[in-house]
């Protein structure tokens, strides 16, 4: 087929790699405006950008694309038989579904209709789902609303971290949406709708879905959080008013709970390691912190380098 392709992120670089070894033509690549990124806030090209160019690939990258006249005389100059679009992280408007002959088509992470939304990896993780996967759809105008047109699933590992999770979904839905595209053109694919009543939603996560909730959450619960949002915005908390980034964590497997209940948030130091108490009398082990302004430390160093009183709890609020 004939394509334009969108997409933004790593996690797209593999289906659009798919698709030039599959023979497909790729008129047209739609990716997000370069972005300063790190420290220094250099200016740099989105991965996609970075393969598009890497294979010879036209380029574009529009701010806006909803009343966008140029844009929209540059895709339907290119006339695709259909528009690949993943991970791109723009609404695509309706002139633009209405376009292409086999319509817009979307590589989704997750088993829709659950995970509809911006997050679908991270809050599987998050919710220790145990089981994910990827569905390549029909885009409409609703959000991830669209019909089915295949799908997979892949475990998820108790340990597994949407970082890791992120790169084994896009490999494996790059061949989906080769499969999808080739379902199509034989006709031997027919979209399904989803059962709108099983859906639910992954937001875009923010700041404070990293705040450590002691006294809601059990053990188990914080340490699934942490594993789902990965790399940002983590899992955090404070310590005598300032910031206490958690960069590594478990389950602790002492039972600790055996001296008696502790409250939520209370802290218990034992042989150089350090515990949190969680809801449901269950316990945290933190395995590497970094207090705010301070370096990313082991628990045994952290203790050596800061003497916490007895009585000191976590989640004091940040002045």
């Amino acid at each position: 087929m004939k394509l334009v392709f969108c997409g933004t992120p790593a996690f797209a670089v593999p289906t659009l790699e798919a698709l030039l070894a599959a023979g497909h033509e790729v008129a047209l690549v739609v990716s997000q405006p370069d972005r300063p990124v790190g420290r220094t806030q250099q200016l740099t090209a989105p991965p996609v950008k970075q393969a598009a160019l890497a294979a010879g690939l036209p380029v574009t990258q529009p701010e806006k694309i909803r009343s966008n006249a140029d844009f929209r005389g540059q895709l339907e100059a290119s006339a695709p038989d259909a528009i690949v679009v993943v991970a791109y992280g723009r609404i695509i408007p309706p002139w633009m579904l209405a376009l292409p002959r086999q319509g817009c088509i979307n590589l989704h992470g997750s088993l829709l209709p659950k995970y509809r939304g911006a997050a679908p990896v991270q809050w599987a993780v998050a919710m220790g789902d145990v089981v994910t996967g990827n569905t390549t759809m029909l885009l409409e105008e609703g959000l991830d609303t669209g019909p089915i047109l295949l799908q997979q699933t892949l475990e998820i590992g108790p340990e597994q971290t949407t970082v890791e999770l992120l790169d084994l979904l896009s490999k494996a839905g790059a061949p989906l949406v080769v499969e999808t595209l080739a379902g199509l053109a034989a006709g031997t694919i027919h979209p399904q709708p989803q059962n709108h009543e099983g859906a639910t939603f992954a937001p875009l996560l923010d700041r404070e879905d990293g705040r450590m909730d002691f006294a809601a959450r059990t053990a188990h619960e914080l340490y699934n959080r942490w594993r789902g949002f990965q790399p940002w915005p983590g899992a955090f908390t404070t310590l005598d008013g300032k910031k206490l980034i958690v960069h590594r964590l478990v389950v602790a497997a002492l039972n600790l709970a055996a001296s008696g209940r502790a409250e939520p948030s209370s802290i218990r130091i034992e042989n150089r390691r350090l515990f949190a108490a969680c809801a449901g009398n269950t316990w945290l082990e933190l395995l590497e912190l970094q207090l705010e302004g301070k370096k990313r430390l082991a628990a045994a160093e952290f203790l050596r380098g800061n003497q916490i009183p007895a009585g000191a709890r976590l989640g004091s609020a940040i002045p």
